[in-house]
């Protein structure tokens, strides 16, 4: 499926959804076909029942360089561009937040900008070994957008994201792995393969159990422990009512491998 100019491509096929960036020659920064095609790739996903992973990747030899300072520059006053970029870019961010099935970032080269929120609002990422990750924000005088602030001092603490966002450093593939910014490196040649392996793999689990777990986590910094206890009982409690967890207990009284359907 391609989207708005073939800047985002949509393909999904056995539970997977795979969602492209599709302008290389950009280093598939950020303009408004991209933002567009993004949100309606987010949209599409959010409306179909048969998705049991969502992938993000971008093509050519950048996951994705931030948004399209060339156009903002050009543009003369960049603020309303950026707006309203940010007000079509938000939206996809949200739906992917709440898809409840894992998203797998798989990113190369340059992650920079609000490539760095696109990535960091993945559930988990897969990183090629040539990876650099910049916010680079307030090197060009601007504050960060696509949901860094909220990402960040979640993953590796108040002090270290301020740390990442005033002094713009780049950080290498292994740096990204020591701040818990991405879950894995793989050789760049290995990467496209390793993904596939571990967007099958998620696609083979407890889809249901899965979405369940992503949603108690990310709400769980706005939850009191009484309340979170809460909301993991009422979950559990679902769960018990799936066919993966009948599947599950099965599988494993019987010594075998499950077989979960995502129902």
């Amino acid at each position: 499926m391609s989207l708005p100019q073939d800047a985002v491509l949509l393909n999904v096929q056995d539970g997977i959804a795979r969602i492209r960036f599709n302008r290389p020659d950009a280093l598939n920064a950020i303009d408004d076909a991209l933002a567009r095609g993004f949100l309606a790739a987010c949209e599409a996903v959010s409306q179909r029942s048969d998705v049991r992973v969502v992938v993000l990747s971008g093509a050519g030899r950048a996951f994705m360089a931030g948004g399209d300072l060339r156009r903002m520059h050009a543009a003369g006053e960049a603020g309303p561009l950026a707006d309203a970029l940010l007000r079509v870019l938000n939206p996809a961010l949200l739906l992917l937040a709440d898809i409840p099935a894992p998203v797998l970032a798989s990113v190369h080269g340059a992650v920079a900008g609000a490539g760095v929120g696109v990535a960091l609002a993945a559930d988990l990422a897969i990183a090629a070994n040539d990876t650099q990750i910049n916010l680079a924000y307030t090197r060009i005088g601007a504050t960060p957008d696509a949901g860094t602030t909220w990402e960040l001092p979640r993953l590796v603490g108040l002090r270290r994201a301020l740390e990442i966002a005033l002094l713009n450093d780049t950080y290498d593939a292994a740096e990204a792995l020591r701040l818990g910014l991405v879950n894995r490196i793989v050789p760049g040649e290995m990467l496209e393969a390793e993904t596939e392996a571990l967007a099958h793999r998620l696609a083979s689990g407890a889809t249901l159990a899965y979405g369940r777990a992503k949603r108690l986590m990310r709400a769980s910094f706005d939850a009191t422990l009484a309340q979170q206890l809460d909301a993991e009982r009422d979950a559990f409690v679902e769960s018990t009512r799936t066919a993966d967890f009948k599947e599950g207990v099965s599988a494993l009284l019987e010594k075998r491998k499950p077989r979960f359907s995502g129902s």
